[in-house]
C-alpha cells in the first residue's frame, strides 16, 4: 500500500508569551520553539501504522524553507521511506488554496492510496487545506477522523462531529482524510533515530520543479487575507463563592438563573 502523509512545521505557542509582529498580521516568532504540527503527528503515526501492517511505501510532504526540515526528520525516524520538501522563495504569504494546490503540484504524476493530513494547523487552524488537496487530487475525502479501518479496497472511517456525534463512512481508495488528534499514541522518537535519519536524502522542490505557474501560485495565495491580529480582551476578575456548601450551591444556581444558564 502506497501511503502519502502532509505535515507542517509550526511554532510551540502552548505555553508561550505571544507578541504580535510590527505589521500587525504576524507574531513574532523568532522566540518560539518550532515543532512538527501536533494534529500531523497522530496524521503520522497513523500512516506509518498502516504501512508496517499492509507494507507499501511512505512519502512525506512539507512546504516550508530549510529550517522547517526537522518535522521531515521525524517523518523519515518514525518509518516514513522518502521526504519532500516544497518551496521556492518567491512564495508569498501561502494561504490554504494555495498551499493546497503546491502539495497537489508535489503529488504531480505520482498515485497514492491513501493521503494522510492533520485535520488543522495549530497556527492558523484554517481545517480546509486536507479538503481542498482532495478536490484538487480527484479522490474522495473525510474529515476529523478518529478511526479508520481497510476493508477490501475500501476504507471505513469514524468522524467527529458536534455535540459528541459520530458517523461512520466508507470511501473507496483511493482517498484522504484528515486525522483527529486521539486516533493514536505517537510512538516516541529517540534522539538516535532522529539522527539516523539525518543521512537519508530530501527531494527539494521549487516552483520550476512543480511546473506551477507562480501568477497562479499568487493569485491562489491572494483568495484569502489576514487582515489583523490583536490580543483577547482581559476578562473580568473570578467572583469566589463563600458559605456553606448549601450557601455556596444556593449563590451559584441564583448566578446561573441570572445569565440564563437555568430555567
Amino acid at each position: 500500500m502506497n501511503l502519502a502523509v502532509f505535515v507542517k512545521h509550526v511554532p510551540d505557542a502552548a505555553e508561550a508569551d505571544l507578541r504580535i509582529g510590527p505589521d500587525g498580521r504576524s507574531v513574532r516568532a523568532e522566540d518560539l520553539p518550532f515543532q512538527m504540527n501536533e494534529w500531523d503527528r497522530f496524521a503520522l503515526e497513523e500512516a506509518a501504522r498502516l504501512k508496517e501492517a499492509t507494507g507499501g511505501s511512505l512519502t512525506a510532504f512539507l512546504i516550508g524553507p530549510g529550517e522547517h526540515e526537522d518535522s521531515l526528520r521525524r517523518c523519515l525516524a518514525v518509518g516514513a521511506d522518502r521526504a519532500v520538501r516544497v518551496w521556492d522563495e518567491s512564495f508569498p504569504t501561502l494561504g490554504p488554496a494555495a498551499v493546497a494546490r503546491a502539495l497537489a503540484a508535489a503529488v504531480g504524476e505520482e498515485r497514492f492510496d491513501l493521503y494522510l493530513c492533520g485535520a488543522q494547523a495549530a497556527d492558523d487552524g484554517y481545517a480546509v487545506v486536507g479538503p481542498t488537496l482532495a478536490v484538487l487530487l480527484g479522490v474522495p475525502w473525510a474529515a476529523l477522523v478518529c478511526r479508520l479501518e481497510l476493508q477490501d479496497g475500501r476504507i471505513v472511517c469514524d468522524r467527529e462531529l458536534e455535540a459528541g456525534w459520530f458517523e461512520r463512512v466508507e470511501l473507496a481508495l483511493p482517498a484522504l482524510v484528515t486525522v483527529q488528534t486521539g486516533i493514536n499514541e505517537p510512538r516516541y522518537v529517540s534522539i538516535l533515530g532522529i539522527r539516523k535519519a539525518r543521512s537519508k536524502p530530501l527531494e527539494v522542490r521549487g516552483l520550476a520543479d512543480l511546473g506551477v505557474d507562480p501568477d497562479e501560485i499568487g493569485r491562489l495565495g491572494a483568495l484569502t487575507r489576514l487582515e489583523a491580529l490583536e490580543p483577547p480582551p482581559p476578562g473580568r476578575e473570578a467572583e469566589m463563592l463563600e458559605g456553606s456548601p448549601a450557601e455556596v450551591a444556593r449563590k451559584a444556581v441564583a448566578v446561573l438563573r441570572e445569565k440564563g444558564g437555568v430555567l
